[in-house]
């Protein structure tokens, strides 16, 4: 592999390797094969293609995993830049709802032009997250640090702001999006259930139970408790 337009394959596997290095610095083959739904075999094979070429997009040692080298995570940034900035001009210019941009973008993503990316931030103001609240890469491809606490981690009493959804998958996002758990809805835990780790929560004026399944994929801004009055 040399410097040569990237495939389709090859953007879609960095990708995956930069989400699934978010929280560990390596990914194991098997994590990969599960993200991208190939045999472990496959993933070997590709990882070995993307380490010998010039310049080597990842490093892989046998039964160590693989992490992106620079080459490789400017690369993933950049398709990562089209498939925000794609989702956000598909909400906010074509109708679509948050539900339904992800799978339009990924087939997009990998086709469009840089005048067309340039020309879609501009037309939408340069705007820092998509419809999920993901942020979205800078031009220079900077990714911006994003919040780290997941609403299945907050206890009773506590109130914070819906920052980003991690899950992509249509059915999870339209049934977030009946009961207003999106970015920028307030939420308050009213209960932790301590045998199988639901919550009880306040999302407006409803309130609602929800498992980890859910939870675990939910970012949030922990808000500041109110301050107490005197009497």
């Amino acid at each position: 592999m040399t410097n040569e337009p990237l495939t389709q394959a090859v953007e879609d596997y960095l990708k995956a390797i930069y989400d699934l290095t978010e929280s560990h610095s390596r990914v194991t083959t098997r994590q990969l094969a599960e993200r991208m739904g190939v045999a472990p075999a496959s993933v070997t094979g590709m990882l070995q293609r993307l380490a010998a070429g010039d310049p080597p997009l990842v490093e892989y040692q046998k039964h160590r995993g693989a992490a992106l080298t620079p080459a490789g995570r400017r690369a993933a940034l950049e398709v990562i830049r089209h498939h925000r900035l794609l989702e956000t001009y598909l909400q906010h210019v074509l109708g679509y709802s948050w539900d339904e941009v992800h799978a339009e973008a990924d087939r997009l993503e990998h086709v469009i032009s840089e005048e067309l990316e340039e020309r879609i931030a501009r037309a939408l103001g340069d705007p820092q997250t998509d419809p999920h609240g993901e942020p979205i890469p800078t031009r220079d491809l900077t990714m911006a640090q994003t919040h780290r606490v997941r609403l299945e981690e907050l206890h009773p009493g506590q109130e914070a702001t819906v920052q980003r959804v991690g899950d992509t998958s249509q059915e999870m996002l339209r049934y977030l999006g009946e009961i207003g758990l999106v970015p920028g809805a307030r939420v308050r835990v009213l209960k932790r259930h301590p045998i199988d780790g639901n919550l009880s929560l306040k999302i407006g004026s409803q309130e609602i139970t929800l498992g980890p399944r859910i939870t675990g994929t939910i970012f949030v801004r922990v808000n500041p408790p109110y301050p107490q009055t005197s009497k």
